[in-house]
């Protein structure tokens, strides 16, 4: 195959692979009540505590608008709260709440399950090589 061929059909096929792997994530965080924004948000929290919301949009790949929207239905449903900064009070955190943190230690073990059964059909070799050369790939593009 030549080598344009073969980077269009490994597009493809990666395509597919990313609609099949986000509709298996997106009914995995509709067991919970949550849209895949809404768990990744409150993932980040209950792993690397209080975020300024400023930043959060960047690490989990969302605009201000989107995430100021997305921490309002949080902040709805009682999982998150906004604190301000006791130093700069232009800066507002989410904060991870009491029943957030609860409903996450409950329904992170089953997630982490339901992504491991995406995946269990590749070795951990092949998942590390997986990893490397799709963060190679993005990397190359400026992520």
């Amino acid at each position: 195959m030549e080598e344009q061929d073969l980077s269009l059909k490994l597009l493809v096929v990666l395509m597919k692979a990313e609609h099949a792997v986000a509709g298996a994530t997106q009914a995995d965080m509709k067991r919970y009540g949550l849209t895949p924004s809404e768990f990744a948000v409150l993932e980040l929290l209950y792993h690397k505590g209080d975020q300024p919301i400023q930043q959060l949009g960047k690490r989990i790949l969302l605009t201000s608008g989107s995430l100021t929207y997305v921490v309002d239905k949080l902040e709805k449903k009682e999982l998150l709260e906004r604190v301000r900064c006791k130093e700069d009070r232009r800066v507002v955190y989410a904060s991870i709440n009491e029943e957030g943190k609860a409903f996450m230690a409950r329904v992170f073990p089953q997630h982490r399950e339901s992504v491991h059964k995406m995946f269990e059909q590749l070795s951990n070799e092949e998942k590390e090589t997986m990893i490397k050369l799709l963060k190679r790939v993005g990397l190359s593009l400026g992520e």
